[in-house]
This record gives C-alpha cells, sequence and structure tokens, in this order.
C-alpha cells in the first residue's frame, strides 16, 4: 500500500494589493482551495502557464509563504504544528536559477554545509566529509570544493544545488523549474541525475515545470494548475495519451515539434493571459475555451472522476470521446 508522504487538504493563498491611494485595495487569489496528495517515492508532477500560481504553491510546501486558509501535512502531520527547522529537514528546493540561488561570495564546500550548519548537524570534519562526498554523488571532482560559483559553468552550478538539496537526506525535494535556465544538452544530463538520485536514496519529486517534454519523461503523475486551481491531475501516461481537460489539451497542442512543415502550433488560447483580479463566473477557463458552452459560463464545473485521476470540466466524458475518435 502507498504512504502518502505530502499531502494538502483545501489550501488557499490571497494577497491583498493595493490599486492607488483613493482606490480600495483588490484582493488576488495566487491559488484557490487546491487539494492534493503525494505518495512515497513518486514524482508528482505540476504543469500550467506563468502565472498560474505554481511558485505560490511552491513557497507554502516549503513554509516561506503561509496559506490563507487550508493544511499543508507531511507525513501526517501539519506543518503549521511543526517547527519550522525540523520542516527543513524533510523538505529541501532545487530552485530555477543556478546563478542566483547561490551565494557567490561563497565556497562550493560552505554552500553545500550551509544546511548542515544551520541544523547544527556534525562535526566540521564530519560535514567537510559528507560534503566532499555529495561532489561525488552528483558528478563534480572534489577539487571544486574551494571553488567559487563563478567559477563553475550553469549545469556545475545546478549540480551543487542538488548536493546542498540532498546533503540533509531529506523525504520530498521541491523542483521549481530546475533545468529551465540551462542549455538543452545540460538539461537531459541534469534530469537524468534527478532520477538517478532518486532511486539512489529513496527521495520523493514535487516537481514544477513549464517544459512538457520535461514532465513526460519524469513524472508519475501530473496536476496542471489554471489561474491558481487544478482542472486536472491524472498518471503520466493517462494525461498525454488522453486529456480531458481543454486546457490540458491546448498546453500539449502548444508544444513546438521538430518538423518544420507543421509550422508554430496554434493553441487558440488568444495572446492575452486573464487578469486574475477579476475572476468570471463559472468556469474560470471559459473565456479562452474553444469548447465552452452556457454552463460553463454560470456553473463551476464540477470533478468528473476517472479510472487513473479527474478533469474540473462540464465536458469531461464527452471529450474523452472525442480523443478516441
Amino acid at each position: 500500500m502507498s504512504e502518502t508522504v505530502l499531502e494538502l487538504r483545501s489550501v488557499s493563498r490571497t494577497f491583498s494589493l493595493s490599486q492607488g491611494m483613493f482606490r480600495r485595495k483588490a484582493t488576488l487569489t495566487a491559488v484557490a482551495s487546491v487539494s492534493l496528495k503525494v505518495q512515497r517515492g513518486e514524482v508528482y508532477a505540476l504543469v500550467g502557464e506563468s502565472g498560474s500560481g505554481k511558485s505560490t504553491l511552491a513557497k507554502m510546501l516549503l513554509g516561506l509563504l503561509p496559506p490563507s486558509s487550508g493544511e499543508i501535512l507531511i507525513n501526517g502531520t501539519p506543518i503549521a504544528a511543526t517547527d519550522r527547522i525540523a520542516v527543513a529537514r524533510r523538505i529541501q528546493p532545487i530552485f530555477q536559477d543556478p546563478y542566483s540561488s547561490l551565494n557567490p561570495r561563497k565556497s562550493i564546500a560552505q554552500l553545500i554545509a550551509l544546511p548542515l550548519v544551520v541544523h547544527g548537524i556534525g562535526t566540521s570534519a564530519e560535514r567537510q566529509k559528507k560534503v566532499a562526498e555529495m561532489l561525488d554523488v552528483v558528478g563534480l571532482p572534489r577539487r571544486l570544493l574551494d571553488a567559487s560559483p563563478s567559477q563553475l559553468s550553469g549545469g556545475q552550478r545546478q549540480r551543487v544545488a542538488i548536493a546542498r538539496a540532498l546533503v540533509m537526506r531529506p523525504e520530498v525535494v521541491i523542483c521549481d523549474e530546475p533545468t529551465s535556465a540551462l542549455d538543452v544538452s545540460v538539461q537531459a544530463q541534469i534530469l537524468n541525475l534527478l532520477l538517478e538520485l532518486k532511486r539512489e536514496f529513496g527521495l520523493t519529486y514535487f516537481f514544477i515545470s513549464h517544459n512538457l517534454a520535461v514532465v513526460e519523461h519524469l513524472a508519475d503523475r501530473v496536476a496542471v494548475m489554471y489561474l491558481g486551481r487544478f482542472v486536472e491531475e491524472r498518471t503520466r501516461a493517462g494525461l498525454f495519451a488522453g486529456p480531458q481537460h481543454p486546457y490540458t489539451r491546448a498546453l500539449l497542442e502548444s508544444v513546438l515539434t521538430p518538423d518544420p512543415d507543421l509550422g508554430v502550433p496554434d493553441t487558440h488560447l488568444g495572446a492575452v493571459f486573464p487578469n486574475p483580479l477579476t475572476p468570471v463566473a463559472g468556469c474560470a477557463f471559459h473565456p479562452r475555451c474553444p469548447a465552452a458552452t452556457d454552463i460553463c459560463r454560470t456553473t463551476a464545473p464540477p470533478l468528473v472522476h476517472l479510472a487513473d485521476g479527474w478533469a474540473a470540466c462540464h465536458h469531461a466524458p464527452g471529450l474523452a470521446a472525442q480523443s478516441a475518435a
């Protein structure tokens, strides 16, 4: 039986934004009543356009932002009732940009050892030994221990960031676009390294990305986020074979192909992202949805349960038949 290591229960996060001296503040809902369960040892991927709320959700998982409502649990224990240091031992991040996530004033050895120092783990000699071992694990030579981040390439810096995240042996690693700032050739190396480390250390990944090719390569389950809400959650195979929500279909159709005759794909979603400060009635996606009907404009969609997950769409069963035709 699978074990739930990370769980969100109706988690929301709102922000109050100033609109000027003579106007009342506006409320921005960055994450709206999101629920999910991540099983131990799996790669749970989250995809969506920029501005959909993915990074805000990641910050809440890391304890950097408290949820406005709802509950986040790790191993069944609410994070809000857990010491922040204890949460950090269990959940560690790998950020998007290795050029800005590493302190340029510190050596590679100091950067990797920093979590051990903060948590008071081991003596100085024991920390040095662990740091050297982690360099071996991520495929970097030990001669780089005294180097600074400016002396490393982007791929090497991201390996340092991975070593820093894993030196504490966390249970869950939050990967927030960990390859998007790297060259394509280096991306594949980092992704393969992440998979190797997952197998070696029994890690659980919460993987945030807008690159669907990366998600298809890595993920076990995939959630699709739109304007702070999950619109579909499926197994990787099920979602890529037969997406049930129009937004998921549009994301998959937006992927560039190497065939020059196909040109640039048209998702038919328009070029303008909706304003999250002015939410619409009914389904949040209906202003951009080519399949929207009157019920989509007035009534929030129900969760349609599928064999491998669910989709929040009035027309999800019809989409399944349409995909099979």
